[in-house]
């Protein structure tokens, strides 16, 4: 009996640290989106590491332009906390100080540095953690808290470069900036699987997303999104749209849970004047399977074994709904060779000079006829064909493709 009653206490504390940080990711995110100053942001860090985290020690520096600053910090002051810049810079994973390894740091257990494409935008150096329990999951939850205050600094001081450029092109070309830094450059290639994309925005910028997520050298996700309206709202709204994705993908280790706490997020920053169609997959290229939830996107197209198939199963948009009504799961057997190939609707809503759509048929024509080549080459020919198709049409709408072939 106490042994059930200990792993019931166990269980419930669990709970309450899972609900802790969601509720704190919640509260961040929606801090970020209502434009709360960087003090404000620094301060809610500082609270949460203090209260909620019962972490006795912290420094949070800040690379401003191409200066390094301590932007805040708990017992500790700021201006002495400045002389550990030039330790921490060498850093660039999660490190452990162990004892007695630098005198200065003497006090601090970990360093949490914060990197976008090789580039440091943040170093938190973090002490005297009192709540042992769990440990792994507090020091990853704190990273994770520390990456997304980090962004949102960064993504400010971005937009305050800009502030005295005139208002229009100012908010559009920063949009346009933030979206690049979104969307993967490369991605890649190995010898049992390998990725590409299209991505073509109607103006400079758009709502089209998509991703690549890692998790090990056999499994992966890949995902697609839609965000509803253009412009400047829209590239914001997936700014944070990627900033929760990235939080709460690690997190869960099912994607039905994911697309639930997905939801609720998006839901409490839009509160459904904004909706995001959404598709994601996860393969397992060791045991050949793909998983994968629909939510309300344009239903992918996945040719294996050489027979098409329309990837539908999953919920209704993301962000419309406090609460999805029905969240469903599919699992599909892959065989080798299979390929996947996601897109938006501006790719249907194509026309040509004759005023015809590209329609369903012509995606499916082109799957069946060109799913044995690589990704590269099979994003090639689909470019081809969708010139040809057009014509002297213009692109009426964004055009986002991500495909994916599993060798």
């Amino acid at each position: 009996m106490s042994r059930e009653l200990a792993i019931l206490e166990k269980l419930e504390k669990e709970l309450n640290l899972k609900q802790l940080q969601i509720k704190s990711l919640l509260t961040i995110t929606q801090a970020i989106n209502d434009n709360v100053s960087s003090d404000g942001l620094y301060n809610m860090y500082k609270s949460f590491l203090s209260w909620e985290m019962e972490i006795d020690k912290m420094s949070l520096f800040i690379k401003d332009n191409e200066t390094w600053r301590c932007a805040t910090t708990i017992n500790g002051d700021r201006a002495e906390n400045d002389t550990l810049i030039p330790l921490i810079l060498q850093f660039k994973r999660l490190h452990t100080i162990k004892e007695d390894e630098i005198e200065e740091l003497t006090g601090f257990d970990i360093i949490i540095p914060v990197f976008h494409k090789e580039q440091p935008l943040a170093y938190a150096v973090i002490g005297g953690i009192k709540n042992k329990s769990d440990l792994y999951n507090r020091i990853q939850f704190i990273t994770t808290i520390t990456n997304i205050i980090a962004v949102a600094i960064e993504n400010k001081r971005l937009f305050n470069q800009q502030i005295e450029q005139e208002r229009y092109k100012r908010e559009m070309q920063l949009a346009s900036d933030v979206q690049k830094m979104l969307i993967p450059e490369e991605l890649p290639s190995t010898e049992t699987f390998a990725l590409s994309k299209i991505y073509k925005p109607h103006f400079s910028i758009g709502g089209d997303y998509l991703d690549y997520i890692p998790f090990d050298n056999d499994r992966f996700a890949f995902c697609i999104a839609d965000i509803s309206g253009k412009g400047v709202a829209a590239a914001l709204l997936m700014a944070n749209f990627q900033a929760i994705i990235q939080t709460l993908i690690y997190q869960y280790r099912d994607l039905e849970t994911f697309i639930f706490a997905l939801n609720q997020a998006v839901y409490r920053i839009t509160k459904s004047d904004k909706y995001i169609t959404f598709f994601i997959g996860e393969v397992d290229v060791k045991k050949k399977t793909l998983k994968y939830i629909n939510s309300g996107h344009y239903p992918p197209v996945l040719v294996n074994r050489g027979e098409l198939i329309r990837l539908k199963e999953g919920s209704t948009v993301i962000g419309a709904f406090e609460h999805l009504p029905e969240i469903k799961e599919d699992v599909i057997d892959i065989d080798h060779g299979a390929t996947i190939l996601c897109f938006t609707d501006g790719l249907t809503d194509l026309v040509n000079d004759e005023g015809e759509f590209f329609e369903d048929k012509n995606i499916e024509r082109f799957a069946l006829s060109n799913w044995k080549k690589d990704p590269v080459d099979f994003n090639d020919n689909l470019m081809a064909e969708i010139n040809t198709f057009r014509g002297d049409q213009m692109y009426s709408d964004d055009i986002a493709v991500l495909t994916c072939k599993i060798y």
